[in-house]
Formats: C-alpha cells, sequence, structure tokens
C-alpha cells in the first residue's frame, strides 16, 4: 500500500514537471514567433516609400507627355475675370465692365497689310486686335470669291457715352421707355470690341442676302456668329440684325451656328457641363475635336482653382455672370494663340491690357454719331 502511495506521488511529480517544462517551451516559441515578425517588419526599408513616389511623379511626367491621356492640374485665376474672355455674355441682363481693351484701328491695319477688300467708314474705327484678323480674314475670302469690294465695317467698338448717345437718341425717336433696336448703355456688345456692323457701300444697307448671304452663312468658320436672328428676339431682347457679327472663336461658333442657338442659350447650356461630372464634346466639320466644360467661381475668395489639362492647349473665358469656361483642344490642327506662343500651356484668359487714347476714343464717337443718325440702320 505505502509502495502505491509513493508511486502516485512520483506520477504526479514528474506529470507536473513535464507540463512546466512543456509551458517554457509555448512561451519560448511565442516569444520566437512575436520576435520573428518584429525582426521582419524591419526589413521593409523607408527607402522603398521614397521610390515609390519617384515612380509616381515618373508616371505622372509620362502621362503628361502621352497625347492620349488627359492631367489635369489646378491653375489659379483672379475672379475679376469671370467678366473678361470669348464667351462673356453682354446683353441687356448682363453689363459689360469696360476697361483694358486691346483695340486696333481697322483702317491702320488695312493699309499695313496692303488690304483692299473692305474698308472702314471711318479711320478712327477701332475692334479688338485679336478679333481684326479672323474678320479681315472672313472679308478677303468673300472678295476672292465675289470680286466684291463694297463691304464696310459701319459699326465697332464704342464707348459707353457713346452708347448712351445712341440709346437717347432712338427712345426720342421712338417714345418708347426702352429699346429693342439699341442695348442698353453698359450692355452694349460693341463696348466690348468683340462685336461688328457692316453695311454696303452701293447701297448703304446689309441684309445678308444675294452674295452677301456668304458672309452670313460662313462666319461661324472664322469664330463669327450672326448675334441677332429673328427667331431668337424673346431671348436676346433685340430685334433682327443679319448686319450685326460677334467673335466667340471657332470651336463655340461652329457649335452655336449648327445647333442654332443664340448665345444666351449657349451659356445657360454650358452651366451644365460642370467638371468632373460631364463635360460637352464635339468634333467640327474638319475634324478638330473640342471638349468644354465650366468651372463655378469661388466667390468667397479672391482666385478660383481651375482645373486644365498639363501640357496641352486651352482657352478660359468668364461667362460674364457666376464662373468659367474652359476648351479644352483636343485634335486636329493645333490652336495658336495671338502673338508669341507662350513656353508651356497657360490659360488665355479674356484679353491682354491694351491702352487707347481718349482722343481716340472721343474722335471715333464723333464720327460714329454724325454717321448713325443719317443712316437707316440702328445697330445694337
Amino acid at each position: 500500500m505505502a509502495k502505491d502511495v509513493s508511486k502516485a506521488k512520483s506520477y504526479r511529480k514528474n506529470k507536473i514537471l513535464i507540463e512546466l517544462v512543456l509551458s517554457i517551451a509555448l512561451v519560448g516559441a511565442c516569444g520566437y514567433i512575436v520576435k520573428g515578425s518584429i525582426d521582419r517588419s524591419k526589413i521593409v526599408e523607408p527607402s522603398t516609400f521614397v521610390d515609390n513616389t519617384e515612380l509616381e511623379e515618373a508616371k505622372l511626367e509620362a502621362d503628361k507627355a502621352d497625347p492620349t491621356k488627359t492631367v489635369f492640374e489646378d491653375v489659379p485665376v483672379s475672379n475679376q475675370e469671370v467678366f473678361k474672355g470669348d464667351l462673356i455674355l453682354v446683353n441687356n441682363d448682363h453689363q459689360y465692365y469696360s476697361g483694358g481693351e486691346d483695340l486696333v484701328g481697322i483702317t491702320e491695319m488695312n493699309e499695313r497689310a496692303e488690304r483692299v477688300s473692305f474698308t472702314a467708314f471711318s479711320y478712327d474705327f477701332t475692334i479688338l486686335r485679336k478679333v481684326y484678323e479672323p474678320m479681315a480674314q472672313m472679308l478677303d475670302d468673300f472678295y476672292k470669291k465675289y470680286d466684291n469690294d463694297t463691304v464696310q465695317i459701319y459699326g465697332s467698338y464704342r464707348t459707353t457715352d457713346f452708347q448712351q448717345e445712341l440709346y437717347d437718341q432712338d427712345l426720342a425717336m421712338t417714345g418708347e421707355e426702352g429699346s429693342t433696336r439699341v442695348a442698353k448703355p453698359g450692355f452694349s456688345e460693341h463696348e466690348s470690341g468683340y462685336a461688328f456692323d457692316l453695311t454696303e457701300t452701293a447701297t448703304g444697307d446689309y441684309q445678308g442676302t444675294g452674295d452677301y448671304a456668304w458672309i452670313n452663312e460662313n462666319c461661324y468658320k472664322y469664330g463669327f456668329i450672326e448675334r441677332y436672328k429673328e427667331e431668337k428676339t424673346e431671348l436676346t431682347q433685340i430685334q433682327p440684325e443679319p448686319w450685326h457679327f460677334r467673335y466667340v472663336g471657332i470651336p463655340h461658333a461652329y457649335y452655336i451656328t449648327k445647333n442654332n442657338l443664340c448665345l444666351e442659350e449657349y451659356i445657360s447650356m454650358l452651366s451644365q457641363y460642370i467638371y468632373g461630372e460631364h463635360h460637352l464634346e464635339f468634333s467640327d466639320e474638319n475634324g478638330n475635336d473640342y471638349e468644354v466644360y465650366y468651372v463655378p467661381a469661388d466667390m468667397g475668395a479672391d482666385n478660383t482653382n481651375i482645373p486644365v489639362p498639363a501640357g496641352k492647349k486651352y482657352d478660359i473665358s468668364g461667362n460674364n455672370i457666376d464662373g468659367f469656361i474652359v476648351t479644352l483642344y483636343k485634335k486636329g490642327e493645333e490652336y495658336v494663340r495671338e502673338g508669341e506662343e507662350p513656353e508651356t500651356p497657360t490659360a488665355s484668359v479674356g484679353y491682354a491690357t491694351g491702352a487707347d487714347t481718349e482722343a481716340e476714343t472721343e474722335e471715333a464717337s464723333d464720327t460714329e454719331e454724325t454717321t448713325e443718325e443719317t443712316s437707316e440702320e440702328t445697330a445694337e
């Protein structure tokens, strides 16, 4: 009996010893696993993150250089530029905030180029520098086609003061409280320099008929629209003026003309194509591809960050209301800006600051006033 008890005690002692050894072994194994995990975590060198960054930067640069890819980057633009650019809407509801127009004398430019395809009624008539050349090219082509040099610029840039005189004259003549023939002073496209009126020297009139219909039908190819059409009078609030043309740029003139829109309709439509949501994409009849989108102005700040395509051609224009319209030139003939092309693509917002003397403005106003009083046409 004593022997059995002794055996039992020895068994329990051995069992406890075995369990203790196993516990120690288990703890050791766990420690090794933890240590291995810690050691393996040290294998990831800090330089790996740096290498990934460099790779990402290299990929971004490669994407920028790839003509099939469009990479966007933000460009800060002053909110004052909302009121400048090819696509500003100027009408009875949206005032033009004048100042700094880069104007050139139409006759002076014709003389420099020895251009005889058209004339200006007065030597002092001026227009925006960027508008002169496409206007002149259009009238050159008309002259070449019909051997007709009777087209004359009868209205171009106007001061607000001169617009006031025209407006007052029209009200005095009609006895009305408002005019549908002359825009309110401060609200005329002529004050922006983007618009011009035509007449014809043989009759002193222009209706865009006969041979002259070619100008109205093809003006979009040069970046112009016939601004006031009869079927759009309710929207433009101006009577039909087949002689009044407005520069908006070739892509937009094409889309407006082919879709029978007026500028009011087009600007309203573009406000729905917000960046990052849905862009307007179209091709013209020459196979040039365009992409257009709208960026609301950040009116709580001095500037708005506008996403633009890195390394690609684009234009930015204010809409004269509440934001910016970006135009991407995606394929086709390379877009070249007026003057020297910048080393890197930049936003073309509005027009460059230029100087026109007060004397030139006053002389042009005096000449236009006399002309308008004797004309059967009363242009916007």
